[in-house]
Formats: structure tokens, C-alpha cells, sequence
């Protein structure tokens, strides 16, 4: 399938040291990991979504790039190269996610909350959000990353349930809620942010059903983008949404009670994060 005219990625020229920070810290970034199509604009900021925990993954999604594999024990030192990294590009507002780490007992929790705090000690003005995986579903991980006091807790729900099988293989839908609800039972202050792909084959009452599901459990932020196809070996386009359908989910949430809706062909999950929260509070 080509791209439709309402997908266009920006070009952006001109020169930026993004790059430069994160090899010279041997970091990654979701953003390069996924091969997101906004990166070049968001590294141009700049800002970045901070990858830890490694770049292989413990399952094997069918939407994403990063490697599965058997990824190698926490980096202790990690936690504070990504708060010199912050540091140097003078970030105001930090994406900190991870693969998922099944393999861990905590799944990668005290990992997230080291770098959280250690982040919090070298930019205490910053904003700090986590985009988690589900831990399996456990109460003790999830009490471990708030404990931390993150700004905002991200867990995405990634697509509607019938689709799960071929999209989230290794996943559950309904844990992945439960993961939600319990962040807002954990920590009630703490907003929580889910996101969601379309262009996969869902129709679009699932997706209405899908966002009454999560305000359900108090999700109060939500992201919608337009799947597109990482790599050839990842699941193919079934459709292009038309931005009209994106303004109809978006409308609908916010008339759920959403309080910040991002909803377009190219928006992902941390991509301006921080004009998001603001949105929240200013």
C-alpha cells in the first residue's frame, strides 16, 4: 500500500547533537529502536524517549522493530548516563520506557526507579514520564516505579482486543488494564496515559469501546497514530484512517472525559509529551 497524502514526515534540516550525546553515553532511544518517523524532528528539539533495560526484547510483537532476544543483566551505571544525557541536551521533560524484561523479577521496576530518581537529582525542574510494560500484571513492580514519583505514568494499551492474537501475542488485554487501574489505585495523583495504534484492521467501534474501557479505569491522557509498517517482516498496513477518523476519536474521547487528547496520523505515544502535560496543568 503507498502512502496516502496526509502522511508526509517532516524533513527537517539543520544540524543537532542528539545522536552524538546518546552514542557517546552508549544509550538507545525508542525513537530509533521503532524506527519512528518522527525522530529527525524530535531529535532536532531536541528531546528523546530514553530506551533502558537493554535493546532486546523477552517477546516478539508483531507491530514492532526491536529485536527480540535474550537481553543481558541490568546496567547499574545506566541510570545515571541517561541523567547526563538529559543534562547535556537540557531537557525540561524526559520519556524514560524499556523492553520488556520477563526475564527479571521485577520485570525492570527497580531499574525504571533509579533512573527516575537519579534523572529527578541531576534535573530536578524536569518533568519525568515512564512508558512501562505490564510487569505481568504484578501489584509489588507497579508500586516500585510510583514509589518514584514519575509526573506521568504511560502504559499502552496498543490495540483493540480482537487483535491482541496477531499484534500482542505475549500480551493481555485485560491485564494491561488492570495495570492501569492499579497505577491510578496506587497512586491516585500520578495522571495516567494510554496510547493506541489504528490502521491494523480494527473497525471503529472497537476503538470507541476501547477508550471507554480506559477512562473505566481513570485514564485521564490518551495518544492515537496511524500504524505504520517498521519492517518487512512486521504485520502489514490494513488500512490508512483518514484524518477525519482521527478528529472523531478525538472529539469522542474528550467527550468521554479525556483530559488531553492527541489524535492525528503521526502522533505516537511519547511525541510531545511534554506540550501534553502541559496542556494538563497550564
Amino acid at each position: 500500500m503507498r502512502l496516502p497524502e496526509w502522511i508526509r514526515v517532516k524533513s527537517v534540516i539543520g544540524s543537532h547533537t542528539t545522536k552524538s550525546v546518546l552514542r557517546s553515553r552508549n544509550l538507545s532511544t525508542v525513537c530509533e529502536e521503532a524506527r519512528c518517523p518522527n525522530r529527525g524532528e524530535c531529535f532536532s528539539k531536541p528531546t528523546a524517549t530514553f530506551l533502558i533495560l537493554g535493546d532486546r526484547c523477552t517477546r516478539d510483537c508483531g507491530f514492532c522493530s526491536v529485536t527480540p532476544g535474550s537481553p543481558g543483566p541490568p546496567d547499574p551505571d545506566e541510570p545515571v548516563r541517561v541523567a547526563d544525557a538529559a543534562l547535556e541536551m537540557g531537557l525540561r521533560y524526559i520519556v524514560i520506557t524499556s523492553v520488556t524484561r520477563d526475564d527479571l523479577p521485577d520485570g525492570g521496576a527497580g531499574q525504571f526507579a533509579k533512573t527516575v530518581r537519579e534523572v529527578r537529582r541531576r534535573l530536578p525542574y524536569a518533568r519525568v514520564e515512564i512508558l512501562t510494560p505490564d510487569f505481568m500484571g504484578e501489584r509489588k513492580p507497579l508500586e516500585t516505579v510510583l514509589e518514584a514519583s514519575p509526573d506521568v505514568f504511560n502504559h499502552n494499551l496498543e490495540t483493540v482486543p480482537s487483535l491482541y492474537g496477531k499484534v500482542r501475542p505475549q500480551a493481555d488485554y485485560d491485564r494491561s488494564l488492570r495495570v492501569l487501574a492499579m497505577a491510578r489505585e496506587i497512586a491516585p495523583a500520578i495522571p495516567t496515559k494510554s496510547g493506541l495504534m489504528v490502521g491494523l484492521g480494527e473497525r471503529f467501534e472497537e476503538v470507541i469501546d476501547v477508550m471507554k474501557d480506559l477512562r473505566a479505569v481513570g485514564c485521564e491522557l490518551l495518544t492515537i497514530g496511524q500504524y505504520l509498517r517498521p519492517r518487512k517482516d512486521n504485520l502489514e498496513v490494513v488500512e490508512y484512517v483518514h484524518p477525519e477518523v482521527f478528529e472523531e476519536y478525538r472529539l469522542a474521547a474528550l467527550k468521554m472525559g479525556f483530559r488531553f487528547v492527541a489524535s492525528a496520523p503521526l502522533v505516537r505515544s511519547s511525541m510531545n509529551a511534554e506540550e501534553m502535560y502541559e496542556g494538563l496543568y497550564y
